[in-house]
């Protein structure tokens, strides 16, 4: 694992506690990543897993310039640098410029290095600019309670079976059966639709228990029925954020559509297009060439 990679290396001496970047800037973490797990940079080599996973665990604002993190890792700045491109090219590492508002009522344009933990492609990071991230598939319903077998692997839980499941972990009175789960699991997917969190879910239906709890599927079910929420209504949308990616090697700003990879054409060493034939001679020898020749004909013509 990328962890135990890292942690098996022996840090600096002089390393200490990961310093921050000044207000606003540093790492930023992109939005909806899939869960933390122990593979999710099983695909890198292991230089760039142990740095992603170093950087993966940093808060937000923390520092990621590659000096900083030579005097963290143990890793010169040389291989710093490379593995950043690389992860870079593997979609984890943004960076760019973001306009933001300024106290004085205007805008400013501030440097950004977003992160990923789970990789992005071109076009994931080129809607990402333009706000325009697509958002996570609705969690499945739930679906009738099908026996285990070996081409039928075990369904997938919703969310709110999973609450109503560990509910007896904060309210052992309120232990319910596998199948009153699934029963209350709708009434309860309503509530997360209207945009209560779980940690305000739990606190309502554990709050003010009688004494004793003869029936808590039927408690629930009151509670979860007569405790609803309104519909909140939906807020004006924020204009979406102007954000420019950057070159990961010389810093130029430009469109995502050519960046691919985190670099453009310059670095990653392509040709213009229009420049797929011979090299274009020299502008400077070329001009040079016509003045001599210019001051030659000069020369040659008879005084007047």
């Amino acid at each position: 694992m990328a962890e135990a990679k890292l942690s098996a290396t022996a840090l600096p001496a002089h390393a200490t506690a990961h310093p921050m970047a000044n207000p606003g800037y540093g790492k930023l973490a992109a939005p909806d990543q899939l869960p933390r797990t122990n593979h999710d940079f099983a695909h890198l080599p292991n230089r760039e897993a142990s740095i992603a996973s170093y950087i993966d665990r940093l808060p937000n604002g923390a520092d990621i310039s590659v000096k900083t993190l030579a005097k963290q890792l143990p890793y010169g700045q040389c291989a710093l640098r490379t593995a950043l491109n690389n992860l870079h090219r593997e979609g984890h590492l943004r960076r760019g410029r973001e306009q933001v508002s300024a106290s004085d009522g205007g805008a400013r344009w501030i440097t950004r290095s977003w992160w990923s933990r789970t990789a992005r492609d071109d076009g994931w990071w080129a809607a990402f600019t333009r706000g325009e991230v697509p958002k996570e598939p609705a969690e499945p319903p739930d679906t009738p309670d099908i026996p285990d077998t070996p081409d039928r692997p075990r369904q997938t839980r919703s969310r709110a079976h999973i609450l109503l499941a560990a509910l007896s972990r904060t309210a052992p009175v309120l232990t319910l059966s596998h199948t009153e789960c699934m029963e209350l699991a709708p009434l309860l997917a309503e509530w997360f639709t209207r945009g209560v969190t779980d940690e305000a879910v739990i606190q309502t239906l554990t709050a003010g228990l009688p004494t004793p709890v003869h029936h808590p599927a039927a408690l629930l079910r009151n509670r979860l029925t007569n405790k609803l929420p309104p519909v909140r209504e939906p807020r004006e949308a924020p204009p979406p954020p102007r954000r420019l990616l950057e070159c990961a090697e010389c810093g130029v700003p430009g469109r995502p559509e050519a960046l691919p990879g985190g670099f453009c054409r310059a670095c990653r060493g392509d040709r213009a297009p229009g420049h797929e034939g011979p090299p274009l001679p020299d502008v400077r020898s070329h001009a040079a060439g016509i003045r001599t020749a210019l001051l030659e004909r000069r020369r040659e013509r008879p005084p007047v």
